[in-house]
């Protein structure tokens, strides 16, 4: 796995080097190395560069460039410079590069464009000038190299009206969480880390890759039985919205992702809508009133009876019976409860103490509007640190929490995962509910910490949205589509 350190740690390290014994230029010429071997240059490079330190990396680099016998260029949108970044500045001029302020016309005769406008500290809007230059290179057509920071994003948080749209960013000593959040996936390409021998302490999170998650998808023994895989439920449906649940499973989704049996809860109204549609899993009815299920003990009982996981709330509608189902499974079950959609609806109008006093493993699955409802807290407040929310959250709450956004945040006591697979056509209606059919198929037999069971169904599902995409396109593309390459995608992490 792959960590992800706090920009204030990241910062807090290079201060800490500097003041026991390694020199800012020293550190700055490491990068400036680093960032040399991560690309094979070519043709002729533009780097254009800021004030401050963010510019001397530019000039470090420029002058690794030049030496090695690439041609190299410098535009300046400030001159301003620190000690450590006149140092390279000086030897820049020493090798005669040529040196010129910003001028967005004659950015055609370059191939390779450097990016090294703002740092990691960034944060606000690009105005004026740097507007300017951010919008020209976007429009370029060249090659984009951003170093450590796309300018004009918001590494806390991955928050941007405006930034440097790269095909490459190098990311100097560790990873930051806003080449992952919020909107930082639509700026930042693909991305390489240098390392430069710093220290990083603080709180992490690790990305999650494949490699991680392999084992759990091991092949299976020819001598085992569907009961080795898991009972699994989908509980959901209500008479408004009988769609939902019958994506969410679409009789099939958990057994695409390796459950062993798949049993589908649903108000009696909705039986004879389901039956076909539901093929190798089985429905089982519960009383309904009015179109939605009514709290009947004995019937949630017998529904629940042998299953190891159960996926509440899809679809499921607004009813006083679903808050009365939802307190008794959690006061009275012991099983892994997968809460999402309505399911969340119903929980934000409990007492949220009840997570800490039930005897469930409960796994909550908001996307952020669910999750202000959740905190009552202002969906602001989440966009703007939803790393430190989440673990707010898990401290207080003795739960999992999959926090749904371009990057998956999956945030427990005792870790923190980052999922960052899954595609544009993913936003479309349903992809929560086949998340969900998903997550209860793999933690019916995963023998894993919950946490990582969790971080490896988002995983799949992302992964399956883009094997869909990749067939179906990202227009046009529906939840089922997903659905029916989850087990393609389990195939490829097995490969």
């Amino acid at each position: 796995m792959k960590i992800i350190h706090r920009v204030e740690d990241i910062q807090a390290a290079d201060r800490f080097a500097i003041e026991h014994g390694t020199s800012a230029i020293e550190l700055m010429g490491r990068a400036a190395k680093g960032i040399y071997d991560c690309y094979a240059w070519h043709g002729s490079t533009l780097i254009v560069v800021g004030k401050g330190n963010n510019g001397g990396d530019g000039y470090a680099l420029a002058v690794l460039l030049k030496e090695a016998g690439h041609s190299v260029s410098i535009m300046e949108l400030d001159s301003t410079r620190t000690d450590t970044s006149e140092y390279y500045f000086s030897k820049c001029l020493e090798l005669s590069i040529s040196i010129s302020p910003f001028n967005k016309d004659n950015l055609s005769s370059f191939d390779v464009i450097v990016d090294c406008i703002f740092g990691v500290g960034f944060k606000g809007e690009l105005t004026g000038k740097y507007k300017d230059a951010v919008e020209s290179i976007n429009a370029s057509n060249k090659y984009v190299i951003s170093i450590d920071a796309n300018s004009g994003l918001n590494l806390r948080n991955g928050n941007t009206n405006l930034a440097i749209k790269s095909d490459l960013t190098i990311s100097i000593s560790n990873l930051k969480p806003g080449y992952y959040l919020n909107c930082g996936k639509d700026y930042v390409g693909e991305i390489k880390e240098v390392d430069i021998g710093l220290n990083t302490n603080g709180p992490k999170c690790y990305l999650l890759d494949k490699e991680d998650i392999k084992h759990i998808f091991k092949p299976r023994n020819n001598m085992s039985n569907k009961g080795d895989y898991g009972y699994v439920g989908i509980m959901g449906g209500c008479q408004n919205y009988p769609g939902a649940v019958k994506l969410a499973n679409l009789g099939q989704t958990p057994l695409y992702a390796g459950a062993g049996v798949t049993r589908v809860i649903v108000p009696d109204c909705l039986k004879d809508i389901l039956y076909p549609h539901v093929l190798e899993a089985t429905i089982f009815p519960i009383p309904s009133n009015n179109g939605y299920m009514e709290f009947d003990i004995e019937s949630i009982d017998k529904a629940l009876n042998h299953l190891k996981a159960v996926s509440i709330g899809m679809g499921w509608g607004t009813s006083d019976s679903n808050i009365e189902i939802l307190k008794y499974v959690l006061e009275n079950k012991e099983l892994i409860v997968v809460i999402d959609a309505d399911g969340l609806n119903a929980l934000s109008r409990l007492d949220l103490d009840i997570l800490n006093k039930t005897r469930c493993q409960v796994v909550l699955t908001p996307h952020i509007k669910e999750f202000s409802r959740l905190l009552k807290c202002p969906l602001v407040d989440i966009i703007d640190d939803p790393i430190a929310k989440a673990e707010e959250f898990v401290s207080k709450y003795n739960v999992v929490l999959l926090l749904k956004g371009p990057t998956t945040i999956v945030a427990s006591r005792e870790h923190t995962y980052l999922v960052d697979r899954g595609c544009p056509g993913m936003a479309t209606a349903g992809s929560g509910d086949v998340l969900s059919g998903i997550l209860s198929g793999i933690l019916g037999y995963s023998r894993e910490s919950l946490d990582l069971g969790v971080a490896s169904a988002a995983y799949i599902n992302g992964l399956a949205g883009e094997i869909a995409q990749s067939e179906y396109g990202d227009i046009g593309m529906v939840s089922s589509d997903t659905a029916r390459c989850v087990s393609k995608a389990i195939k490829k992490i097995q490969e």
